[in-house]
């Protein structure tokens, strides 16, 4: 039996032909003919049972015989808002597994200890599409591009709200153990991540002033990108349904 093929087409219902970089895969690659079956994601929560009616030499058209709508495995929204790290690569990484675990938001702060403050989210977004298509997971997560932690923390946001930092003389509380004790209100979840050098003693306070819980991620000092990882693990746990 052929393993199932899955492209991601975001709005599948309204065309009939698989974007470019799709269509390519699908032909060059995958070697798909007419009427070979494959499945589409919209990236909303939907799977599409379809088939090909015409494979051309960059062009591959469809036609949808099946919606299968999906339930999303986890409660309410989760985000994680971190400090793209100095090596792009580790950003990726990130991006990559937290889809894959499922995350709602990726959030990309530019702080004071920064050490990157330019970003571009193309190639990031491609990432993101392959992790969901490796996953088999029809939910896109949003990518939003580097914004000041300022304005990021200043914008309101429902549900729970952490900033972790390594701070000894701002009391934390565990992470997961927070969640853990306020599942009630995780209709949605927000967790800021900071840069190498970690958050400034200031935005600390600052995310404070605005409804941030300090938390801790144990006694390991973890790196930027692990300790994003950590973050979306302990949500998509406390958020998962039974």
């Amino acid at each position: 039996m052929k393993e199932a093929r899955y492209f991601y087409v975001p709005e599948a219902e309204e065309t009939t032909e698989l974007p470019t970089e799709e269509a390519m895969h699908a032909l060059r690659v995958l070697r798909l003919k007419s009427d070979d079956e494959m499945f589409l994601m919209d990236g909303k929560g939907n799977f599409y049972k379809a088939v090909v009616t015409l494979a051309a030499t960059k062009h591959c058209m469809y036609e949808i015989r099946e919606k299968m709508p999906q339930e999303k495995t986890w409660n309410g929204n989760i985000c994680i808002a971190m400090a793209p790290t100095k090596m792009m690569d580790r950003t990726e990484w990130f991006a990559e597994k937290a889809t894959e675990i499922g995350v709602d938001e990726l959030a990309f702060l530019n702080c004071k200890f920064s050490e990157r403050k330019v970003m571009r989210t193309v190639r990031l977004d491609k990432i993101v599409v392959s992790a969901m298509k490796q996953s088999r997971k029809p939910w896109k997560p949003v990518i939003t591009p580097l914004t000041s932690f300022k304005d990021f923390v200043g914008k309101e946001r429902p549900g729970l709200k952490f900033i972790a930092h390594c701070y000894n003389e701002v009391e934390s509380v565990d992470l997961f153990d927070s969640l853990q004790k306020n599942k009630a209100e995780a209709e949605s979840i927000t967790v800021l991540i900071g840069p190498e050098g970690d958050f400034s003693i200031d935005e600390v306070k600052l995310a404070i002033s605005k409804g941030f819980i300090p938390v801790s991620l144990g006694k390991s000092r973890l790196r930027t990108e692990t300790a994003a990882l950590y973050a979306a693990m302990a949500a998509q746990l406390t958020c998962r349904k039974e």
